[in-house]
C-alpha cells in the first residue's frame, strides 16, 4: 500500500538493523525530495531519479554508463530513408506493476505508447490536464509538438512516429525520461473509479521497482518488481533516505546506514579516498552551472548590464572556493567534452573597472539593487549554492550592485523560477542524451520560455533558427558549425553567467556489487545491483 504518511526515521533505522531486511536492501542517501513521481512534468534530477530510473522504462534506453542507445520496451526500430518515419517493434510479455489499487489484466502494448504520447501532445486528451498546476516541461521545452506530426499503431506491437521534418537527435530524445511509458489500463481504471489523480501520484510502470511509500522530505521506499522483463532485481528493497546535508550523507555512508550517496563536498574527497570501506567513483561531468539573468525584468533587459555582471564575477575564485579544483570554469552553455563546443569563444574577463564602465554606459553609474536566488539543495553542477551566492554578492558589491540573497524550498524554488518571478537565479543542467540539442533547446530556446526551462526568459529568433536548422541536419560536421554559431550569440547576449562544469563523484560502500555510474548524472540504476551484507 502506498502511504504518503509520516514514518519516523528511527523506525527506518530499526528496520535496517534486522538482518533479513538489510540483506537485500540498498539505502541511497539522496540530496533532495522529488517534485512528484511523473517524469513528464518535471526536469529536476531528484524527480527523475526517484521516478523514471526506478519505476519506468522507455522504448529505447541509454546503456548504463554511456549514451549508447539500446533496446528498451522496443526490441528494434527502423528509420525511413527520408528521416520522417520511426517504426518501433515492441517487446512482448512485459508486465506492469501490481499495486493495492491496480492489478493489470494485460501486458504492455502499443496502446500504452499512444496513451503516454497523446496525453502530452493532445490538449483535449482526458489526462492532459490531470494534474493542475503542472505542465509537460521537456515536451514543451524541446518543441516536440512541432516535431512529431502523429503517432500511429499499426498492430498491438508496432508503433510509428511520423515527423514533420527530419530531426537528428530524435532517437536520443526518445530515450529521455519524459518518454517513460505509462499504463493506459491503469489510467482508465482510475478514471472510472473517480480517482484519476492517483495515476500521477502513485504511478504504475514497467520498471525494476515499484513505489511502496513516500514520506515527503524524509524517505521513499521501493519494492522489487517480481515480473520485471529483464529478470527480478537482486535487491528486494531500495530506500531513498532524503538527506539534504552532504556532511550528514557522508556520515551515514561511513556508518553503513547508506550504501551510497549523492554529491559529496569537494573538501571531503581526501577523507573518502582514504576510507577503506568506500569506493569513490568518478566521471567527467556532462553539465553546466550558471546564473540566469531574467531579460523580462529590469535592469537585465539591457545587454550592457548583463555583460557588466558577467565581468564583475570572479569565476576562478568561485571554482577554487566552491569546487576546490573538481571542475573547470565555464564560458559556454555546453561542456568542453561535448562535440560542437566552441573553444574559440573568448570569455568575459574578470574586470571590475570595465564592468563599472558598462554600468555607467547603461545609465547605472551608481549601481542598482537586485535579488539573486540561490540553490537550496546541492546539485551535481553546484556543490554549495549558498556559499556561491555569498561570493557573487561580494563581487557585485565591488561595482555598486547590492544583491539580496533569496531562496525557497526546492520544489517552490523550481515552481517560482519556471514562472519567471526571479531577477537572477542560480541553476544548472546535467545532459540527458549526449546531444548538444539537449542543452541548446531545453535551456535557451523560445519554446523553453513557455515550457519553463529557459530561466533567462530570452527568446532570440536568430538563435532559434540556428538550433532548429542544426536539429534538422543529418551531417554532424554541419550541425557542429551551427551550434558553434549559436554559442557566439549566447556569449554576445550574456543572458547567463556560466560558472563551472563539475566532475562527478559517487562514494559507494564496498558491499555494493554491480553498480555503475550513469552517463545521465542525476539518475541511479539498481536493477542489476546486489549487496553482500558486509
Amino acid at each position: 500500500m502506498l502511504r504518503i504518511t509520516a514514518i519516523a526515521s528511527g523506525l527506518l533505522l530499526s528496520l535496517l538493523a534486522t538482518p533479513a531486511f538489510a540483506a537485500k536492501t540498498l539505502v541511497y542517501c539522496s540530496e533532495g525530495s522529488p517534485e512528484g513521481f511523473n517524469p513528464m512534468f518535471y526536469t529536476t534530477g531528484t524527480t527523475h531519479d526517484a521516478s523514471s530510473a526506478q519505476l519506468f522504462n522507455r522504448l529505447v534506453e541509454f546503456e548504463v554508463g554511456t549514451t549508447n542507445i539500446v533496446p528498451g520496451l522496443a526490441t528494434a526500430w527502423e528509420i525511413s530513408p527520408d528521416g520522417l518515419s520511426y517504426t518501433f517493434k515492441l517487446r512482448k510479455g512485459v508486465k506492469f506493476h501490481t499495486t493495492d489499487k491496480f492489478t493489470p489484466t494485460r501486458d504492455f502494448n502499443a496502446d500504452d505508447v499512444l496513451f503516454t504520447w497523446n496525453r502530452m501532445a493532445d490538449a483535449n486528451h482526458p489526462f492532459h490536464k490531470n494534474s493542475p498546476g503542472t505542465n509537460y516541461a521537456y515536451f514543451q521545452d524541446m518543441g516536440m509538438a512541432k516535431i512529431v506530426d502523429k503517432v500511429e499503431k499499426t498492430d498491438d506491437y508496432t508503433v510509428v512516429f511520423k515527423l514533420k521534418a527530419p530531426v537528428a537527435p530524435f532517437l536520443a530524445n526518445m530515450a529521455m525520461d519524459f518518454m517513460s511509458i505509462q499504463s493506459a489500463e491503469f489510467a482508465s481504471k482510475m478514471k472510472a473509479a473517480g480517482t484519476p489523480e492517483v495515476v500521477d501520484r502513485e504511478p504504475v510502470g514497467t520498471g525494476p521497482f515499484r513505489l511502496q511509500s513516500y514520506q515527503k522530505d524524509a524517505v521513499i521506499r521501493y519494492k522489487a518488481h517480481d515480473k520485471y522483463y529483464e529478470g527480478r532485481p537482486k535487491l528486494d528493497n531500495v530506500i531513498f533516505a532524503i538527506t539534504p546535508d552532504a556532511s550528514v550523507r557522508l556520515a551515514k555512508v561511513k556508518a553503513g546506514e547508506c550504501q551510497l550517496m549523492a554529491y559529496p563536498k569537494p573538501a571531503d574527497l581526501p577523507a573518502i579516498k582514504a576510507d577503506t570501506s568506500i569506493n569513490l567513483l568518478t566521471k567527467e561531468g556532462l553539465n553546466i552551472g550558471y546564473i540566469a539573468l531574467n531579460v523580462e525584468k529590469k535592469p537585465f533587459d539591457n545587454k550592457l548590464v548583463r555583460q557588466a555582471v558577467n565581468m564583475a564575477i570572479d569565476k576562478k575564485g568561485i571554482l577554487d572556493t566552491i569546487y576546490q579544483g573538481a571542475g573547470q570554469v565555464a564560458k559556454n552553455p555546453i561542456p568542453p567534452i561535448m562535440w560542437s563546443y566552441n573553444d574559440k569563444i573568448k570569455d568575459y574577463p574578470y574586470n571590475v573597472i570595465k564592468a563599472k564602465e558598462l554600468l555607467a554606459k547603461a545609465g547605472l553609474k551608481d549601481g542598482f539593487e537586485m535579488e539573486l536566488w540561490y540553490l537550496p539543495v546541492q546539485r551535481p553542477y553546484n556543490p554549495d549554492g549558498k556559499r556561491m551566492a555569498e561570493l557573487v554578492q561580494a563581487d557585485l558589491a565591488k561595482i555598486g550592485v547590492t544583491a539580496k540573497l533569496v531562496t525557497y524550498e526546492w520544489g517552490e524554488y523550481r515552481k517560482r523560477a519556471k514562472n519567471g518571478e526571479h531577477q537572477a537565479v542560480m541553476f544548472g543542467w546535467s545532459g540527458d542524451n549526449g546531444d548538444p540539442d539537449n542543452f541548446f533547446a531545453n535551456l535557451l530556446s523560445c519554446d523553453a520560455v513557455a515550457g519553463g526551462g529557459n530561466f533567462a526568459r530570452w527568446c532570440n529568433q536568430e538563435y532559434d533558427g540556428i538550433i532548429k536548422k542544426a536539429a534538422s541536419t543529418a551531417q554532424k560536421a554541419e550541425r557542429s558549425k551551427l551550434y558553434e554559431k549559436a554559442q557566439e550569440i549566447v556569449k554576445e547576449e550574456a543572458v547567463w553567467v556560466p560558472i563551472a562544469h563539475s566532475v562527478r563523484f559517487e562514494p559507494v560502500r564496498k558491499s555494493v556489487v554491480g553498480y555503475k555510474t550513469a552517463a545521465v548524472p542525476t539518475n541511479h540504476y539498481f536493477s542489476k545491483v546486489d549487496v553482500t551484507g558486509k
